[in-house]
């Protein structure tokens, strides 16, 4: 197990590095921007890409009162991709978004980095 967190840290760095020594001209970019994030965290599929916005989607289990029981539930949540982060991230992939300020009517977070590749599992 140890040996596992050793390897997906590793894959994960060097994305991290690459990105950071680009610049990027975007403003609401949470590295070379001014948008502070912060908030709860979540991991999801990116379903949907966009110009600038992924659309992440991830199951989760809510429990229903009357029957005594859970129900599984997908939730969808439209998050900001940054320009220096936008040839990275396909959709498919495993990626980690964090809360924001409001950026527009539905974003509310911005993507922080990428977990997996859709092609590794």
């Amino acid at each position: 197990m140890n040996k596992e967190k050793q390897t997906k840290h590793k894959e994960a760095k060097p994305l991290a590095e690459a990105v950071e020594k680009m610049k990027c001209d975007d403003v609401k970019c949470h590295l070379h921007g001014s948008l502070k994030a912060r908030g709860r965290i979540f991991e999801g599929t990116v379903i949907k890409k966009f110009h600038k916005r992924v659309v992440i989607e991830f199951g989760r289990m809510i429990y229903v009162r009357k029957y005594e029981r859970y129900a599984k539930a997908k939730t969808k949540i439209h998050a900001h991709l940054p320009s220096c982060m936008e040839n990275q991230i396909h959709v498919g992939d495993l990626i980690k978004v964090q809360e924001c300020r409001p950026l527009s009517k539905i974003i509310h977070f911005v993507v922080i980095n990428k977990i997996k590749d859709k092609s590794e599992k």
